[in-house]
């Protein structure tokens, strides 16, 4: 594009250009101050300097003034300035640059503070600023990934062309927001309109398949992925070890982890934490070891997986050395899933003092999950006293979480509290909450089934029921008792 020989001519052209031209000559002042980009802790004034009162700018000063505005921004962002950049548009009131707002929302993303994106996008509608296709895009991302993801499927309805990276951002944003299946409803919608996935479409199509868990709809994204020529990238094999372990398939994510010709940490946590969810604790020391002799430095994930499967192991010294090894050998500051899951090691092992004390001495005391994992301790070994001081401070750290009183309802039910039960159901009712009903989901001949506890309206209901009926009175006969302690009895 040629550029013009008059800027000043150029701009007063612009449509971008009419609002400002108002703002800027029907005000009192032509000038606002900030902390200049280039002068940190110093005042610089953006525009033409104070005017008498009721004085207008002229024509130019204004042009001259809008495209310092547009500078000025810039300068700001670059800098890492962008409260000062959002607050200098918010009090300007008029619009500036698509590449501009372009940056701004860039930025926000980035920084994941999708508060001060959406005062961005308020303050293009309060201007009348129309976003171009771009724009869009990137106000869509900005929506999904906050969460708000009405709002975003408004903007990608809106799109007038729809691309993959807009697509992306809608099956992430649905992916990242626990609703796996309308996000993998849109990939099936994304691939019948002919677009071709790309490594984040799946990334995050596998992602899903591992938490629903769909083995055949994981494999079949795993030949696409083949065919599309993705396969060595790090990211997508490490989701795809992660779903191939979580849909019980180690043998295959061992295999992925083998093939894959580049690995990095994520590789070797996923392999890692996919032998843990498994309860194969001597694959994950020897793969934990053999990491660290292949010169990768472990992220806290990793430990966290290592230390859970300790736990599991009933590895008390080793899984004491490894928690001591974060900060000693590799630098890494234990967080409280960390110290929660040092106080199971040592509750498994019967040892319930030391759990306490070591609660009670950690720096993470006021996170409620070091004192969730101490309850479900005291559940464990009926230790009265320690658990009802655990369930008070468990209870205080969050008390509007419904999932904790179902928790505390279980704790209370394995030692035969029932008072305390009833009271803890009546307290929920009183506040409104209302415990997320459970489900179980099998996939059978590419079918995903799903059964939600209370209500279940499965054409087979019926003969399922028949079925566990008479499995339990085999294994009853067989002198087997269930366990009904964590079962949570809706009303």
């Amino acid at each position: 594009m040629k550029h013009p020989s008059n800027p000043l001519k150029f701009y007063a052209k612009s449509t971008l250009f009419k609002r400002a031209i108002q703002f800027h000559t029907h005000s009192s002042s032509c000038s606002t101050e900030i902390v200049g980009p280039m002068f940190a802790g110093k005042i610089s004034t953006i525009v033409n300097p104070r005017l008498r009162p009721h004085a207008r700018c002229s024509q130019d000063e204004a042009i001259r003034n809008f495209m310092y505005l547009d500078e000025t921004l810039r300068g700001l962002i670059y800098s890492g300035r962008l409260v000062q950049a959002i607050e200098l548009l918010c009090r300007s009131e008029v619009a500036v640059e698509s590449q501009t707002y372009r940056l701004l929302l860039q930025e926000c993303i980035f920084k994941e503070d999708y508060k001060k994106g959406r005062r961005i996008h308020a303050q293009m509608v309060i201007v009348g600023f129309v976003p171009d296709e771009y724009l869009k895009v990137k106000l869509l991302i900005l929506y999904a990934k906050s969460g708000s993801l009405e709002t975003a499927h408004i903007l990608f309805d809106q799109l007038l062309e729809k691309t993959v990276i807009s697509w992306n951002a809608m099956i992430g944003g649905y992916v990242q927001n626990n609703l796996e299946v309308v996000g993998l409803n849109l990939y099936h919608s994304m691939r019948q309109c002919g677009f071709r996935p790309d490594q984040f479409t799946f990334s995050s199509v596998l992602r899903a398949c591992a938490t629903l868990p769909l083995l055949e709809q994981g494999k079949r994204a795993h030949c696409l992925l083949i065919k599309s020529q993705n396969a060595e990238n790090v990211v997508v094999n490490s989701a795809l070890i992660d779903m191939y372990f979580k849909c019980s398939c180690p043998y295959d994510g061992q295999l992925v982890f083998d093939t894959s010709p580049v690995r990095n940490v994520i590789t070797w946590t996923s392999l890692i934490s996919g032998y843990g969810q498994q309860g194969r604790v001597v694959e994950v020391l020897a793969s934990f070891n053999k990491m660290i002799s292949e010169k990768f430095k472990p992220n806290y994930v990793t430990f966290l997986a290592v230390l859970c499967a300790c736990s599991h192991g009933g590895l008390v010294n080793e899984g004491w050395e490894y928690f001591l090894s974060m900060t000693r050998d590799f630098g890494i500051q234990p967080r409280g899933k960390h110290y929660a899951a040092v106080v199971d090691i040592l509750a498994r092992a019967g040892r319930l003092e030391e759990a306490y004390a070591f609660v009670r001495d950690s720096p993470c005391k006021e996170l409620s999950v070091i004192w969730g994992s101490l309850l479900e301790a005291c559940k464990m070994h009926g230790n009265m006293d320690v658990m009802k001081f655990a369930a008070r401070k468990y209870f205080e750290l969050e008390p509007d979480n419904a999932g904790k009183y179902v928790v505390l309802s279980n704790a209370y039910a394995a030692v035969g509290l029932w008072d305390n039960v009833s009271q803890i159901r009546n307290e929920m009712k009183e506040m409104g909450l209302k415990k997320e009903p459970s489900f179980s989901m099998i996939e059978d001949q590419k079918e995903a089934h799903y059964f939600y506890m209370g209500h279940n309206a499965h054409k087979n209901i019926e003969r399922i029921y028949e079925v566990i009926k008479a499995l339990t009175r085999i294994l009853k006969d067989d002198g087997d008792v269930p366990d009904m302690s964590r079962v949570w009895q809706e009303d």
